[in-house]
């Protein structure tokens, strides 16, 4: 096994102080030029390679950052993500990273923008963020961009706020994906619902949008024919309301056997079809929430979506670490695997596996 070379090594070949092929290793300044070219030309001829994490733990510096992400009791699927947060801090507290967590009402701008601002008032090395609507969130990413401070964006894909990386699906793939797997059980339907969860006629993120977009471009390629039912859940609705909907939906559109929705709640109407025993309607829905899962096993559910949403919140914050601690350069944009779940497949699952 080759010996390894030393910093004193180098020095002592390029003619140099040991300080001064510290800073040329961590670009830092004061270093003239003759003295970085000789010292760059023996890492060269040497094939130095610097102990990067052992150079991070020698500062023993501190870094904070934070994470801006939707409050857990409206969606279930985010607390998968903040535990891969956690796990990414835990992983690597012997640098002295420190993560403080902000919940936000994914309904509320000013409420985004008041969880926002709150991380700037104490000190602040990277941030993640689960984005709102473009102008709301690039409101926020201006201010890191003008402090240089370095952000990731989780969950949906804005690449005019120039983020440092992105971790999600794509959307759009998702969609369409979604949509060619419905219409396996329902291509002789001439009638489809499409359910969604809406407050002010609006669904809960662009990333719903989005795949919106993916399925209907499917649709429209290869389906044109079927009409597609929209039904509107009211967010923070009760069981007797979407009750009474479902009823009314099914007593006007008796022959839909087929439901799709873009986001986490399909087992709304997976439970309401258990309840009533209704064996004759199959949903397509997204994400591994426990709801889910059993309506999945009970059969009222076919597929599910799975967004890995562990592992989202898990390389967001790993992405800043090797980013501001290690100096390393991070991929722009890291799509999640588009994971379909069946009650064949979902037991095998492995929800916090990296």
């Amino acid at each position: 096994m080759a010996e390894r070379i030393r910093i004193k090594d180098i020095a002592l070949k390029a003619g140099v102080s040991v300080g001064t092929v510290d800073r040329v290793l961590h670009k830092r300044p004061n270093v003239s030029a003759k003295a970085r070219e000789k010292v760059e030309k023996v890492l060269k001829e040497q094939n130095y390679e610097p102990n990067i994490y052992a150079s991070a733990l020698a500062y023993n510096k501190s870094y904070h950052f934070c994470v801006l992400i939707p409050r857990h009791d409206q969606v279930a699927y985010w607390e998968e993500v903040e535990q891969g947060v956690k796990k990414a801090t835990e992983l690597r507290k012997d640098f002295n990273i420190s993560v403080s967590i902000h919940y936000f009402d994914r309904f509320d701008n000013a409420n985004f923008l008041s969880e926002a601002a709150s991380c700037f008032d104490g000190k602040l090395d990277g941030m993640v963020i689960v984005p709102t609507c473009l102008e709301i969130t690039k409101q926020v990413t201006d201010r890191l961009h003008e402090e240089s401070t370095p952000f990731v964006l989780l969950d949906s894909y804005m690449p005019d706020l120039r983020p440092l990386a992105f971790f999600g699906q794509d959307s759009f793939a998702s969609g369409y994906f979604a949509a060619r797997m419905l219409m396996l059980l329902a291509h002789d339907q001439q009638e489809i619902m499409f359910m969604k969860v809406t407050k002010d006629g609006k669904v809960v993120s662009k990333q719903q949008d989005n795949r919106e977009v993916g399925f209907r471009h499917y649709m429209h390629d290869y389906f044109p024919s079927v009409n597609i039912i929209t039904v509107e859940l009211p967010f923070g609705g009760n069981k007797q309301q979407y009750d009474a909907i479902f009823e009314d939906f099914f007593n006007a559109y008796p022959n839909v056997h087929h439901c799709i929705t873009m986001g986490s709640k399909a087992h709304i109407l997976g439970d309401f079809l258990l309840r009533n025993n209704r064996r004759d309607v199959q949903i397509m829905g997204y994400d591994m929430v426990k709801k889910n899962a059993e309506c999945l096993k009970q059969g009222s559910i076919s597929f599910l979506i799975a967004q890995h949403g562990y592992q989202q919140g898990f390389f967001c914050v790993d992405a800043l670490f090797k980013a501001v601690v290690l100096k390393q350069k991070i991929q722009a944009v890291n799509y999640m695997p588009i994971e379909l779940l069946t009650s064949e497949n979902v037991d095998f699952y492995r929800r916090f596996q990296l």
